[in-house]
């Protein structure tokens, strides 16, 4: 749980130079959240690899190093996700979503998109637009638990019966994302000793006061909540960062704050036209981050060794719930489900003495991953300039919640207060309204770590890079 040992792991496992390691300055010590997992590490870790992922991209293309300061409790705080727009912070949650008690045990049901819940509901056996919590509850005392999650599972929706460790680690899913690293990053589409090898995409070099990602353009395929958070920490670096939403798929009210510094548009991948905008911005893009299911892109022609042929040279980043490997790598989810499902929200009851299970204090899991997806963008970024190629690096949120279970637990970490969110908010105006939001926990000491561009919704700007 030492957090200068993790960050060198992680930079280790990235291939970056030792060296840059010296410009890291971490402070603060745990516990900085009531919970007993070390969560303020975890934040902290994730986001200096980060920002210093960037900054080292930076000094490769002629920048003077510059150091990456990080407090373990504004990292922390900004995982929260904390936001409010016109003095008013929205619910995150949707009235059916939460945990129920079943026959033999609980569930934990993700409601925050309309067609999970009606579908939920109507595996219960109820009408979506009559039912109530209280009716929900009790059609579920007649389930047991395993069986509605596997119900729900072969349905599509999002569901995770609790489990303990023990019993998570009893899986074949669990030992599969074991025998897993926490990423990979991957060299696809030629032989580097080939004579038809990928050179180097051109990157212009950094003017004096650029920001270290300056000049790199990103394509932000994603929607909840990881891969957001990473294109918003790549947008704070001086990346383009282009979001791009279907004008047919909803999106949760966090849009407002993960926006922040990134061009917004809509594409509709189901049509010729969107397909033909989105190849069209490939052409110049560096960066692809998509979080959709398993093989979605792909049948659109836009899977990563499709990508590697339209645009040779470019860095895809893919995000999944549970993995690439093991029973359930297919199967749709979420932070909260992976808590239950995983055994982390049963162990927090036992920490507390009574019980009672309970969520982390924030959605550290999507956190966490967010900012190893800009981390492994940065570092393929990297080693795609020196070495040339086309890359592919693979995170999951199940890989991450083995990693955060790996850092130990925090002795009396649960009655820690939750520290106070003011000294670290922003205001700025935005295409939502008035938005109050975090700002960014890593400090560069030459060119500091900023959103320039206000968060929009969806489809306020054209499809086409600046």
């Amino acid at each position: 749980m030492n957090v200068p040992d993790i960050l060198d792991k992680l930079w280790a496992d990235a291939g970056l130079p030792a060296e840059a390691l010296g410009c890291a300055r971490l402070t603060g010590t745990e516990p900085v959240f009531p919970s007993s997992f070390a969560v303020g590490a975890a934040a902290q870790s994730t986001i200096a690899a980060a920002a210093l992922a960037a900054c080292e991209l930076g000094h490769l293309r002629g920048a003077p190093r510059q150091q990456v300061a990080v407090d373990m409790t504004h990292a922390a705080v900004e995982c929260t996700g904390w936001f409010s727009i016109d003095d008013v912070s929205p619910d995150p949650w949707d009235a059916f979503s939460g945990l129920y008690r079943c026959a033999d045990g609980h569930v934990r049901v993700h409601a925050n998109f309309a067609h999970h819940r009606d579908g939920a509901l109507a595996l219960l056996g109820l009408d979506p637009s009559k039912a109530q919590r209280a009716d929900a509850e009790q059609a579920l005392r007649d389930w047991r638990a395993l069986d509605f999650e596997q119900a729900a599972a072969k349905r599509g929706l999002v569901v995770a019966a609790l489990r303990s460790f023990d019993e998570w680690d009893a899986t074949p899913h669990a030992q599969a994302v074991a025998g897993q690293p926490l990423f990979t990053i991957e060299r696809i589409g030629d032989d580097a000793a080939s004579d038809d090898a990928t050179p180097p995409l051109a990157l212009p070099p950094l003017r004096e006061g650029q920001r270290p990602l300056g000049g790199v353009r990103v394509l932000d395929l994603t929607r909840v909540l990881a891969g957001p958070v990473g294109g918003k920490a790549l947008a704070a670096y001086g990346a383009q960062v282009m979001l791009v939403n279907s004008p047919t798929l909803p999106n949760i009210s966090a849009i407002a704050d993960t926006s922040r510094g990134k061009l917004s548009v809509h594409a509709d991948l189901r049509t010729d036209a969107g397909r033909a905008d989105l190849q069209r911005v490939i052409g110049g893009a560096h960066v692809f981050v998509q979080g959709y299911r398993s093989g979605g892109l792909a049948a659109l022609g836009f899977g990563a060794a499709d990508l590697a042929n339209l645009r040779p040279g470019i860095v895809c980043v893919s995000l999944s719930a549970y993995g690439t490997q093991g029973p359930w790598a297919g199967r749709r989810g979420f932070d909260s489900l992976l808590q239950t499902a995983m055994g982390f929200n049963h162990a927090e009851g036992e920490a507390a003495g009574d019980g009672m299970p309970r969520p982390m204090p924030m959605q550290i899991l999507d956190e966490a991953t967010g900012y190893l997806i800009a981390f492994g963008a940065a570092a393929a970024l990297w080693r795609q300039q020196r070495e040339g190629g086309s890359w592919h690096v693979q995170v999951s949120l199940a890989q991450t919640a083995q990693w955060l279970r790996s850092l130990g637990r925090v002795a009396g970490g649960l009655s820690a207060p939750r520290p106070e969110l003011a000294p670290f908010l922003e205001t700025s105006e935005s295409g939502f309204g008035l938005l109050r939001a975090v700002r960014h926990s890593a400090q560069l000491s030459r060119t500091p770590a900023l959103w320039r561009k206000p968060s929009m919704p969806p489809g306020s700007h054209p499809v086409r890079w600046i």
